[in-house]
């Protein structure tokens, strides 16, 4: 920045008698008491103390035009030179960061900014300001105010700026664009997140763990994990979420609503997320893929349960019987095992079920849906297991070998009813003569005996 250094003479003010304005003195006086130097190009020069006598007096007229022209002459190449060039442009150089600054009030705002002081008091909660405005905007939130409205759709805000970016969401302007993919924004704020994902930086780091996030607002969310804290509870269950947007989504629950639709079949759903999970249903995308066997998933969370089969690790256990499971869902249908809950029921015969995908597959029973066909013979099923065991008769696969004699079976169900010959293990028992048997099929031919059917 080129400035021009402040001379021991003032300008010339007409109205003043003396040759100087009241207010440059002023100025003069406060600049040259802080000592801050002034710049001319590279080079700086040192400030003259104000004293009466170094205030020189107006020169002659005549010699002041010569100056003013050669000033103007020399000057007739830069554009930025003031239009006045009778009037010496005074500027300010902040001890403090070395900024060139046009007024001595610009100064004083700097040195606070540098120097971190904060003159400015909120009276509700105490929170201090550098300047009146930053304090005007906090208090509007103290208060609730939201002065600035959209036009389209009438939703308020605390600022004209927060106003103007949210009217992007209806013009469709994203004037801020990436310069490595192109991508546009609407908000200098969405872009400089954005960049952080070429440049792989993450600035923010939890103080308890260390996890490293692209933003602020991230770290708070993920900081409440550690705290426990969930600040937004649902006024209908009261149940609490640690995000603003995971309370949006689970208040559809509630109402029904579902927003999002899928564009190839209209299905619907309460997030975007959800939507955008489904839609790999329809592309066939599996963008997570496991470091040990190269097996590919629709989800990260899919991906992570996977993981755990080649790591053996099982962190949900059982607090009756303290059996492992490598996933919360797992563990829920076993607990039902010792609560003996069946929350699905049959709309048809009122059967419950301990899974939603029970219930599902026993619900075909009634439909006669067969949804699974085999590719060489066209036969249907109606789960994919039965499928899978099927496909094994056309590939001659029997995977479950017996580890006395090394028979091998199609489905681990029928080796284990072999096993039983090896062990002579009966555990279905006849109600009526109290005979055993290795299967149930077994016992139910033999029960026939007693009830004459």
């Amino acid at each position: 920045m080129s400035c021009d250094v402040i001379r021991a003479r003032p300008s010339p003010c007409v109205a003043a008698g003396n040759g100087v304005c009241e207010t440059e003195r002023q100025i003069w006086k406060k600049a040259y008491a802080k000592g801050p130097k002034m710049s001319s190009g590279i080079a700086f020069e040192e400030t003259v103390p104000y004293v009466e006598e170094n205030i020189m007096t107006p020169l002659p007229e005549e010699q002041e035009e010569i100056m003013i022209k050669d000033k103007a002459l020399h000057s007739s190449e830069n554009p930025k030179e003031p239009e006045n060039p009778g009037r010496l442009s005074m500027t300010f150089l902040c001890p403090d960061s070395e900024k060139c600054l046009s007024t001595n009030a610009s100064l004083f705002k700097n040195r606070r900014v540098y120097i971190g002081e904060k003159l400015f008091t909120c009276s509700e909660c105490g929170k201090c300001f550098r300047s009146k405005g930053e304090l005007t905007k906090h208090e509007r939130i103290q208060t609730g105010e939201k002065l600035f409205a959209c036009s389209e759709c009438g939703k308020c805000f605390r600022m004209k700026s927060e106003l103007n970016i949210h009217e992007r969401i209806h013009t469709g302007e994203k004037p801020f664009a990436c310069s490595e993919c192109g991508k546009y924004f609407r908000a200098k704020s969405g872009l400089t997140r954005h960049e952080r994902i070429h440049k792989e930086e993450k600035p923010f780091a939890c103080s308890e763990c260390g996890t490293c996030f692209r933003t602020k607002c991230e770290l708070n969310i993920h900081e409440r994990i550690h705290t426990g804290e969930k600040p937004f509870a649902c006024s209908e269950c009261g149940k609490c979420f640690r995000r603003k947007d995971a309370l949006t989504i689970h208040k559809r629950i509630h109402t029904g609503e579902k927003m999002i639709v899928c564009s190839e079949c209209e299905k619907c759903f309460r997030s975007k997320r959800d939507r955008t999970v489904h839609e790999r249903i329809h592309t066939g995308e599996k963008p997570f893929a496991c470091s040990e066997c190269e097996k590919c998933f629709s989800t990260k969370g899919e991906l992570t349960v996977h993981e755990r089969l080649h790591t053996g690790e099982k962190p949900f256990a059982c607090s009756e019987c303290e059996k492992c499971f490598g996933t919360k869902g797992e563990l829920t249908v076993h607990e039902r095992i010792h609560t003996g809950e069946k929350p699905f029921a049959c709309s048809e015969c009122e059967k419950c079920f301990g899974t939603k995908g029970e219930l599902t597959v026993h619900e075909r029973i009634h439909t006669g849906e067969k949804p699974f066909a085999c590719s060489e013979c066209e036969k249907c099923f109606r789960t994919k297991s039965e499928l899978t065991v099927h496909e094994r008769i056309h590939t001659g696969e029997k995977p479950y070998a017996c580890s006395e004699c090394e028979k091998c079976f199609r489905t681990n169900s029928v080796l284990a009813k072999h096993e039983r010959i090896h062990t002579g293990e009966k555990p279905f028992a006849c109600s009526e003569c109290g005979k055993c048997f290795r299967s149930k099929g077994n016992l139910t031919v033999h029960e026939r005996t007693h009830t004459g059917v």
